[in-house]
């Protein structure tokens, strides 16, 4: 992409973290507590832009309930600073900050450019454009500026946290709009694109039902599947958090919509018969077709009678709480998981449900029989004198939740 940036302009960026760029050259700061307060000054001096900074604002912002025999003496020793920090930067020597009846401005000696206010710029702009077409650009342009939370490491800080929340919801909005725009024009490919930044810039908002959406209307099927299961997955895995009703509730319904070409039923069998490819022990799937086996193993039971049952396994420390997150849970759940398949039955499904968590379902078998599958998870996965074990909940399918049954503990 070329480079349209200008000389002699300061650029700054406000989503993230603070970064000031003057003719390709990056100042960063470091986190003594001068610099500290060089960061907190320009923050709000360069955010503020011509409506400037009152005294009082700004001596709440650099030392908030500090006592200072003399505070308005420490702004002045602050904006001094800053001054010389900026010129040592490279910036032409100007005033760089001005103040006016008790108000602080930045200089009109040197421009600035600010994507929080590019930003905002572009939305206004798109709310006023009557054409579509220059208002969706206009739209998409101001999704692109924003590349993360306002300031995302100050949100302690009120005018930050405030601000912050103020251009996530001017976010969500360009996203819906835009997205309203090229579904109209049945734009599904650019419509990917924006469900993939939306979810990626500002993650478990439901951003995935747009990419969802598209994959469906442009006939991806496969690829479509492929999102749904790794979305899910990663809500439950990687964050440790269940879909919202919402999410789940419109990736269902987009799932419904997947079709496939034309086929006659021995190659359709062949293909569903190549799809799996475990040749032992228990079958290890996503937890949307988990969902999807659950379902259809409850309704079975309601003709034939069988007693299927639900285990919930879970790495625990040496005192039977569930572990911390890191290396070491990781390379547990990964051989709890080894350890769960070749325990049980072929017939038997498995789901990594989370971090050092898994749901398996065993079908047509005993309660005394779930206490054997316990020991025989056990004996693979106890090494030694190992200090960490399982910990077991074993509901019957046709259970409600409140009559969960702890059984036997994990360790020996």
């Amino acid at each position: 992409m070329e480079d349209t940036r200008k000389e002699n302009v300061l650029y700054v960026r406000m989503f993230g973290s603070l970064s000031l760029e003057w003719n390709g050259k990056v100042l960063a700061a470091s986190g003594r507590t001068t610099e500290s307060q060089f960061v907190y000054l320009m923050q709000i001096l360069l955010h503020a832009g011509s409506k400037g900074v009152s005294r009082d604002t700004l001596e709440k912002v650099l030392f908030e309930n500090r006592d200072l025999d003399n505070v308005h003496h420490a702004v002045r020793s602050v904006v001094y600073n800053a001054k010389k920090k900026l010129e040592a930067f490279g910036l032409p020597a100007s005033g760089f900050i001005r103040q006016s009846r008790g108000v602080y401005y930045w200089t009109d000696e040197i421009p600035v450019e600010e994507d929080a206010a590019r930003m905002e710029s572009l939305y206004r702009q798109a709310l006023e454009e009557k054409d579509l077409e220059r208002k969706l650009g206009l739209y998409l342009d101001a999704v692109h500026c924003y590349t993360g939370d306002f300031l995302s490491n100050q949100g302690h800080v009120v005018w930050i946290s405030q601000e912050a929340r103020r251009y996530k919801t001017i976010f969500c909005f360009c996203v819906e709009e835009a997205a309203k725009i090229l579904r109209m024009n049945r734009d599904f490919f650019q419509m990917e694109e924006l469900g993939c930044y939306a979810a990626r810039i500002n993650p478990l908002a439901d951003w995935e039902t747009i990419t969802m959406e598209a994959l469906v209307a442009m006939g991806r099927f496969d690829d479509a599947k492929q999102f749904y299961e790794d979305t899910v997955n990663l809500y439950l895995q990687e964050q440790g958090l269940r879909p919202s009703g919402r999410l789940m509730e419109l990736l269902n319904k987009l799932g419904g919509q997947i079709e496939h070409d034309y086929a006659v039923l021995d190659d359709i069998q062949r293909k569903l018969a190549a799809e799996d490819d475990q040749a032992t022990g228990g079958y290890v799937c996503s937890y949307p077709v988990f969902q999807g086996i659950y379902a259809m193993v409850k309704r079975m039971m309601e003709r034939g009678g069988q007693s299927v049952y639900l285990m919930l396994c879970t790495v625990v420390d040496s005192k039977g709480n569930p572990m911390e997150p890191g290396s070491n849970l990781d390379e547990l759940s990964e051989r709890l998981g080894d350890s769960i398949r070749h325990s049980v039955r072929h017939s038997d499904a498995i789901n990594k449900y989370g971090r050092g968590q898994y749901l398996v379902l065993l079908v047509n078998t005993t309660r005394e029989n779930c206490g054997i599958v316990q020991k025989r998870i056990n004996n693979h996965f106890i090494i030694g004198r190992q200090r960490t074990g399982i910990q077991y909940y074993v509901n019957s399918v046709i259970c409600t939740p409140d009559e969960t049954n702890k059984l036997m503990g994990g360790k020996p």
